[in-house]
């Protein structure tokens, strides 16, 4: 299933002449720090491994650990360092950089790298893959945002320039020739239709900037399951070149409920991935029927 939307809008994207041959095939930009203290963590010895944080539960019962989301609704003032770090997120993107047989070093730009300057400043025209592996806002969510946006690390952080905010506005004037945005993490579907309104700009953007397809999720994730699902996605589309967007994220969906589900440290399965928590959650906006 794909959603579009408009009419005009698949119309549109279907028009759309084929992508350069020369393109090179991920960019990904993730796990972005908006804190001193979040930086510091990263570096320390004693930052909790990222497998370890892939949102598992040991005991049956406990509820499941996922991403987390922003927990702003009662803020007074929020500013972009009361977000939470997103550390999983790395993991994910680096099954995919192998998935796509991708050089990790060249094509990650994680933490500290996973800023608005870096971004804005790139050549994005040459990637047929763009990553996004973060918090995905909506007016008003922060002090001062009056349009969707991508939380990016701290420019205080980073070294760069910028509010550390990839605005919808920006979005419009980057260059691409992507078949595929991921919006990973970004739970662009939760709360109370603010999600959806971040969804729908955010997308619009980045149609309009020269997306094919973006990949967005609805809810908060569990980590592991969304990184065993998406590299499988990108796996099957890797493998066989035939296969349309939306029918690879299908079989990936289903491959994933059947599957082993979560298997622990003894080798043997603590749940199952078939409740739709794990494997409903994705959604393709744009074109589903193209490579």
């Amino acid at each position: 299933m794909t959603l579009v939307p408009s009419s005009s809008a698949l119309q549109t994207l279907r028009k759309l002449p084929p992508g350069k041959s020369s393109r090179q095939e991920l960019i990904a930009f993730g796990d972005p720090y908006f804190s001193q203290d979040q930086a510091n963590e990263a570096s320390s010895q004693d930052t909790v491994k990222v497998a370890d944080a892939g949102g598992s539960n040991t005991t049956r019962g406990v509820p499941l650990r996922r991403r987390n989301s922003p927990q702003l609704d009662k803020a007074d003032s929020a500013t972009l360092s009361m977000l939470p770090r997103l550390p999983d997120t790395s993991a994910e993107l680096k099954s995919i950089a192998a998935a796509l047989q991708a050089d990790p070093a060249k094509v990650l730009n994680l933490g500290k790298d996973a800023n608005e300057q870096k971004v804005k400043t790139m050549d994005l025209s040459g990637f047929k893959v763009i990553a996004f592996a973060t918090h995905g806002l909506v007016p008003g969510e922060l002090d001062g945002l009056t349009q969707p946006a991508l939380a990016l690390s701290a420019p205080a952080l980073s070294d760069s320039d910028g509010d550390g905010l990839l605005t919808m506005e920006e979005i419009l004037t980057l260059k691409l020739d992507a078949d595929w945005v991921v919006l990973s993490a970004c739970n662009t579907g939760a709360g109370a239709g603010a999600g959806a309104e971040a969804a729908s700009g955010l997308g619009r953007a980045f149609f309009y900037a020269g997306t094919r397809a973006l990949l967005v999720t609805n809810w908060s994730v569990h980590s592991q399951s969304a990184r065993e699902l998406v590299t499988d996605l990108f796996k099957r589309q890797a493998d066989d070149p035939k296969i349309t967007r939306g029918e690879a994220l299908r079989q990936a969906m289903m491959a994933l409920a059947d599957g082993p589900g979560f298997v622990g440290t003894d080798g043997k399965t603590e749940f199952a991935y078939a409740h739709p928590l794990f494997w409903a959650p994705y959604s393709i906006i744009g074109d589903g029927g193209g490579r």
